[in-house]
């Protein structure tokens, strides 16, 4: 789809704030949203707001939603079934719901490995869960020149006593790609589980979870153009056996035993658009499955996310006060996202992200919970780090306008 018309989609993308268009470089912390999952989400809470078990049509209406968002989720991570696919409030307390059941039965000699990548959602989840049970928990490091995890340390780290790895698929600062695969056989050698987070990694490249074999892979819809819906998949041996925390009442069958609560239906009409728009980026008729649909989609955005991170690394090399944390090399482009970690010599992160907001170009700065990966590169106590996301609906010309104001920060006055 051509980009300037991919762009009308979203109403954020056409509006002027103070006559000017703002630029959002901000997706690592939450995407901006097209029209038609605004409008999905409208359309089930005007005319089908209800719950599940009626006898009456908008109750069968939120069971058939609830259905297809199930369906829309497992063509997404091709997952084998949509009985596999569990929904909740978002993907950091699904976590911790989750780590509360893995874990009911270890013990005090057993081994958990989690990364200073990670999003401490993915993190802190198991470190308590450890600590309740007296179990060892390993932090695997990044490699400073490029921040992917350290598989040389990774190897020593894994024995027989390892019950889990909990790791990301990418870093939500640095957009560094972990080879998710590779990491899940060595822990499958050893009898581990593996817990992948993909939250920052789902906007970007196409998930296959029967591919990476993983055991549990979570992600949020509100990273990928939809609304905050959390989401797990889960094999479906370990979602029937292991034991959920939940409401007597309630049926024991999955998905729904592992879903506390009514769910956030209108969310789910929102993914099951989302997702949807995702497809329509493709060039195939609607009557294409959507996997097939879903997977050109993101072979074009790739393609077109690697000319952002081009054009980024390119120009930042112009700036030798300006520091990066991840991939630089341009021959390495395929391995990461176009998310970038930035230090600026002789200013606060803080004042960077200001500075370029009162330019209505919005960016973050801080640790985004990768509290291990910020202490390991020395910049926790420093403010963090400028992070720099794009998503496939940014353009080279906002990143035009970004390094002028980059240019302009270092010749204040």
């Amino acid at each position: 789809m051509e980009l300037t018309k991919l762009r009308r989609q979203f109403p954020a993308l056409m509006q002027q704030v103070n006559g000017q268009s703002p630029i959002f470089l901000d997706g690592p912390g939450g995407s901006q949203v097209p029209q038609s999952v605004l409008s999905a989400m409208s359309a089930y809470l005007g005319y089908y707001n209800s719950n599940l078990g009626g006898a009456f049509f908008s109750s069968e209406k939120t069971v058939d939603l609830l259905s297809n968002a199930r369906q829309a989720v497992a063509d997404l991570l091709n997952a084998p079934s949509q009985e596999q696919i569990v929904f909740g409030a978002n993907m950091t307390s699904l976590t911790f719901s989750f780590s509360r059941a893995i874990s009911r039965e270890w013990q005090a000699s057993d081994e958990i490995i989690v990364t200073n990548a990670d999003h401490f959602s993915n993190v802190s989840s198991w470190r308590q869960a450890a600590e309740d049970k007296g179990a060892t928990v390993h932090a695997l490091q990044v490699n400073d020149a490029d921040c992917t995890l350290d598989l040389a340390q990774y190897k020593q780290l894994l024995n027989s006593n390892t019950k889990l790895v909990a790791v990301t698929y990418a870093s939500n600062t640095t957009g560094s790609i972990n080879n998710i695969k590779h990491i899940v056989e060595l822990a499958h050698q050893v009898g581990a589980l593996v817990y992948v987070d993909a939250v920052h990694y789902a906007p970007h490249e196409l998930i296959d979870v029967q591919a990476l074999n993983c055991d549990f892979l979570a992600c949020s819809a509100y990273k990928f153009f939809g609304p905050h819906v959390g989401i797990v998949y889960g094999k479906r041996e370990h979602l029937e056996g292991f034991t959920p925390y939940k409401v007597e009442p309630a049926k024991d069958i999955i998905p729904g035993r592992w879903e506390t609560g009514t769910q956030s239906f209108e969310g789910l009409a929102g993914v099951v658009a989302a997702i949807d728009y995702l497809a329509s980026l493709s060039a195939l008729p609607e009557t294409t499955p959507r996997r097939q649909r879903l997977s050109e989609a993101f072979a074009n955005t790739k393609q077109h996310e690697m000319a952002l991170s081009e054009y980024f690394l390119t120009r930042l090399a112009e700036f030798p006060d300006i520091t990066l944390f991840g991939i630089s090399d341009l021959t390495r482009l395929a391995e990461r996202t176009p998310t970038f970690a930035l230090t600026f010599e002789g200013i606060a992160p803080r004042d960077v992200s200001e500075f370029l907001g009162k330019q209505h170009m919005c960016v973050w700065d801080g640790n985004f919970y990768a509290q291990g990966l910020c202490e390991q590169l020395g910049v926790m106590d420093k403010g963090g780090v400028v992070r720099i996301g794009c998503m496939h609906y940014n353009t080279i010309d906002e990143l035009e306008i970004l390094f002028s104001a980059f240019t302009a920060l270092f010749n204040r006055p």
